[in-house]
């Protein structure tokens, strides 16, 4: 049986689907059971757990095969990042405790970044369960093209994709979280001997310009992208109720600057940017 946390979210919920789909057993981790209820439906276990509580995060893991991990994103972390450091402390303990044959985590390009940035919550959860005893795959995937979401309604709007990634034509490395939660599925079935990294990005890397085209296309309709000036992004994001905004800042920056990379060279996922951003506007497609 393989344990899946995050599954009411989109990577845990593909990762949870495919796996039922291929006949393997799972239990679904989830804070909420109404939330959860539909997993329980398609004949998964259900283990209720905050992920920062060892007690329960221990139960939850019992007699595992592997477990996948999906860390709760912070988007505006308070200093020295402890809400993180409070949820490492609590998977560490549960992880030893229950001692499952495999993890596999769910990390981020640009987690060996020595910068200061937002995606350093995921550096740390590498440097702290790399220790653990049993074998351990960090997943680092690229900027995901679902984040695209936020875009749809003000382009059909305004006609502007309002860019914080510049240059325009530059690309970045974006992948679906399809494929992301294929690649998961994928290694939780596979064995290995220790830590391993895997990186993961779409078939190609993606300009602001190549979104603002295919929202333009969706949309029927043009749409054009703009870049946001960085000497506005703190207004910005402060005024949308952010009470530290740098690591966000940092962050875009060193997507813009080159320094948040992928450390070797990433697998290609198989989901275009268009199919990606076509079930944001239709989910059935």
């Amino acid at each position: 049986m393989f344990v899946i946390t995050g599954v009411t979210g989109q990577v845990g919920g593909i990762v949870a689907a495919r796996l039922l789909t291929a006949g393997v057993p799972i239990r679904a981790v989830a804070r909420n059971a109404e939330k959860a209820a539909e997993w329980k439906d398609k004949g998964a276990e259900l283990a209720l757990a905050e992920m920062s509580d060892a007690d329960a995060l221990t139960k939850a893991f019992a007699g595992a095969d592997g477990v996948f991990l999906l860390i709760p994103p912070t988007f505006d972390p308070t200093p020295g990042f402890m809400e993180v450091r409070a949820v490492i402390a609590a998977l560490k303990t549960a992880l030893l405790s229950s001692r499952p044959a495999k993890v596999v985590c769910l990390s981020t390009i640009g987690a060996q970044a020595r910068e200061p940035n937002l995606l350093s919550q995921l550096g740390l959860v590498e440097q702290k369960l790399s220790v653990l005893p049993m074998p351990i795959a960090f997943l680092r995937a690229g900027w995901f093209m679902e984040n695209t979401a936020w875009d749809i309604a003000p382009a059909r709007e305004t006609c502007v994709l309002s860019s914080f990634l510049q240059p325009l034509d530059q690309p970045y490395p974006m992948v679906s979280v399809f494929d992301v939660g294929a690649k998961a599925a994928e290694l939780l079935q596979h064995e290995w001997v220790g830590k391993q990294v895997v990186e993961l990005m779409g078939p190609e890397g993606v300009t602001p310009n190549d979104i603002a085209a295919v929202l333009s296309s969706i949309l029927c309709k043009p749409v054009r992208a703009e870049p946001v000036a960085r000497d506005t992004w703190e207004q910005i994001f402060t005024d949308q109720g952010m009470q530290n905004p740098l690591p966000r800042m940092r962050m875009i920056d060193g997507f813009n600057e080159g320094w948040i990379r992928f450390e070797g060279e990433p697998v290609k996922g198989t989901t275009t940017l268009d199919t990606a951003m076509g079930r944001l506007i239709c989910p059935g497609r």
